[in-house]
């Protein structure tokens, strides 16, 4: 089995300006700056931990960007996992399946670098399965 750090968790937002608003009320920081935005729409941002769990958050866009398995319907919560290679990734994830569980996105190269790929927990959670980022490997993002 590959090994895992349990490495983020993204929250999808129904609406990113009131989520980040109630973040930052409890004390949270998340920079200005550090928000991602489209067209005049904020779509990412992440907030300022120790290093070692990030916290992002996601517009409903953009979890349908990664996710082709995303749940417009309810907000979500996608836990991370980091494994050690874009191979364990995709091994991990065959394992997965033919071991029951639901698969929501395939393995694919993902436009910041990773390869990723999300299953579902026995509860339906989603959970990503996420390769260390390879900045050669980043791109733009679909369009949103």
């Amino acid at each position: 089995m590959a090994a895992a750090r349990f490495s983020q968790i993204n929250l999808v937002a129904r609406d990113m300006t009131a989520s980040l608003g109630f973040y930052r009320r409890l004390g949270l920081d998340i920079p200005a700056g550090g928000v991602w935005e489209v067209k005049g729409h904020a779509h990412h941002a992440k907030a300022g931990t120790d290093g070692r769990v990030d916290l992002e958050f996601d517009s409903h866009r953009l979890a349908h960007a990664y996710n082709a398995g995303f749940a417009a319907e309810r907000g979500r919560v996608v836990i991370g996992v980091e494994l050690a290679s874009r191979e364990a990734v995709d091994a991990l994830w065959t394992g997965l399946l033919e071991e029951g569980a639901q698969g929501l996105q395939p393995p694919y190269d993902a436009f910041w670098g990773a390869r990723y790929a999300i299953v579902e927990d026995p509860d339906g959670n989603p959970v990503g399965l996420s390769s260390p980022v390879d900045p050669a490997r980043r791109r733009a993002p679909p369009e949103l």
